[in-house]
């Protein structure tokens, strides 16, 4: 498949730029993607995430070669059809999840073989495998097999993993044309937080000439600051006309960083995850809406929003529904923190569009500061 992005506006490294997938609308960016992982935003369903804006998600292969299973997603259409969604798909390979099971995996050229979490069972994982699944699957955008890192790693570990991450793309590259690249395919660069590794699996990564590349292991534990190194290291590196797609990042503090050495895409499961345990990013920081302090607190979770929750109820009825276990919390709370993450991908947009990037993001930086929990 082939995919469009321009750059419209480019203010420093920060980008503005729109990228097209056939049969899809085109999608803005810098922008953030809400993560689907098992074919589903936890709380929500598709006519949710479309009435929200939502042009592009994320889905797990990982998950979904476990449950319910590639051939069953296949015989329904593809995952498109699976659960009823029209805008863009991508699938993260499964890499990362089975890094994050390493007491279950083993790591060999060939592959990675791995335990299920759900019954024990034992599965392999080689680019070969991964690109059928992925495949049948039938998101839009693909990502290659790779191996993530642990931080803090000995360099021999980082080393292997962007030895191994550079072949298994390569042969992912070789399996995807032989099955039609019907789907775009993007390359993942690893390297911990190493300069050398970073620079040697850029070099080898995007010889390859993927239509776009990830960045892999990042928001692993290393933090913004030794995160935002990385990006400095890479954004030279990557060509400027592939889009860049930080994967698993997805703070609001991160997306300004991050746009700001030249990202364009984002993931992360954060947003809808801390929804669900009560807290809310707003305009003025995070917001922990379980606090005694909001019991008669009847003004809105945050003025300056429009989404179903803060259109229509108080800070002491979300707190209230928590406090009673009552799903509606949980779905209201994740609209809401996916409106702000889409908004905020808006007007980091509009102010590179508006030559006005370093004074958005300063004002924004010192209004959200004033919340809850400074981060």
């Amino acid at each position: 498949m082939s995919i469009n992005f321009n750059i419209i506006r480019k203010l420093g490294r920060a980008r503005a730029g729109r990228l097209s997938l056939p049969d899809k609308e085109t999608i803005n960016t810098p922008v953030f993607m809400p993560v689907g992982t098992q074919a589903v935003v936890k709380t929500l369903e598709s006519r949710d995430l479309s009435a929200l804006g939502v042009k592009v998600l994320l889905n797990n292969a990982y998950h979904l070669y476990l449950r319910p299973g590639m051939n069953i997603v296949n015989e329904a259409g593809g995952l498109h059809d699976f659960m009823n969604w029209k805008g863009g798909l991508i699938t993260d390979s499964g890499g990362y999840q089975v890094f994050s099971l390493p007491g279950l995996r083993k790591l060999k050229p060939e592959g990675i073989y791995f335990t299920s979490h759900l019954d024990g069972s034992r599965h392999l994982f080689t680019p070969e495998s991964n690109m059928l699944l992925q495949h049948a699957l039938g998101a839009d955008i693909i990502m290659a097999l790779d191996v993530c890192a642990a931080y803090p790693s000995p360099d021999d570990e980082i080393k292997k993993s962007v030895e191994l991450t550079t072949d298994w793309a390569r042969r992912c590259l070789g399996k995807h044309e032989e099955l039609g690249g019907k789907q775009a395919l993007f390359g993942i660069i690893q390297g911990g937080v190493i300069r050398s590794f970073r620079e040697n699996s850029a070099r080898e990564i995007t010889a390859m000439n993927f239509p776009g590349y990830g960045i892999g292991g990042l928001s692993v534990g290393e933090g913004p600051v030794l995160m935002n190194e990385v990006l400095d290291i890479l954004d030279p590196l990557i060509p400027e006309e592939k889009p860049r797609y930080l994967m698993g990042v997805g703070t609001p503090q991160d997306l300004w960083e991050a746009v700001a050495r030249g990202m364009d895409m984002f993931d992360c499961a954060m947003p809808t995850r801390i929804a669900r345990n009560g807290t809310l990013y707003t305009s003025q920081g995070r917001l922990v809406i379980k606090n005694a302090a909001y019991a008669r607190d009847w003004s809105p979770p945050d003025p300056q929003c429009a989404c179903p929750l803060c259109s229509h109820h108080s800070r002491a009825y979300l707190r209230h529904l928590f406090n009673t276990h009552e799903i509606t919390a949980l779905r209201l709370s994740t609209l809401h923190n996916l409106t702000f993450m889409l908004n905020l991908s808006d007007l980091i947009r509009n102010a590179i569009l508006s030559d006005d990037f370093e004074e958005t993001k300063r004002e924004f930086m010192d209004r959200y500061k004033s919340g809850d929990i400074p981060e």
